[in-house]
């Protein structure tokens, strides 16, 4: 998602949005590598062909075209907030393992990341219309 906003946003503040997208999306590219890395240490079989991924996903496919700028930030959320329920439920799971390792690259490198940019993103939104 964060690839197709980073070219597609509309407006005065495109250059600003793409920025931010690069950034977390490339902060994205590394939690992915780091779960991988463990899924692979675990003895498990990490999959990385994109289509492989979102035949997994539980987000929904973006439309074609572009949308305003206040979607494409809810959108982000949204996504965002799927991905910390999940990740805060298998969070719960890890700890009754246990499994310190995953609990902790769960915690510190998928969760917080997410928190992070939830907030970053929810404050671009701060004072525009509902839009969710």
């Amino acid at each position: 998602m964060y690839q197709q906003y980073g070219w597609q946003s509309p407006g005065s503040t495109f250059y600003q949005l793409h920025l931010l997208f690069e950034k977390h999306y490339k902060a994205q590219a590394r939690v992915v590598d780091a779960i991988a890395e463990r899924i692979q240490m675990l003895g498990g079989l990490a999959i990385g062909m994109g289509d492989h991924v979102s035949r997994k996903t539980n987000l929904p496919h973006l439309p074609r075209g572009r949308e305003q700028v206040s979607v494409q930030l809810s959108r982000l959320l949204e996504a965002h907030e799927l991905l910390i329920r999940e990740v805060r439920l298998t969070i719960q799971r890890s700890a009754v393992l246990p499994d310190q390792g995953t609990t902790d690259r769960l915690v510190s490198g998928v969760l917080r990341v997410n928190e992070r940019q939830v907030w970053v993103l929810a404050e671009h939104l701060a004072g525009t219309p509902e839009t969710r």
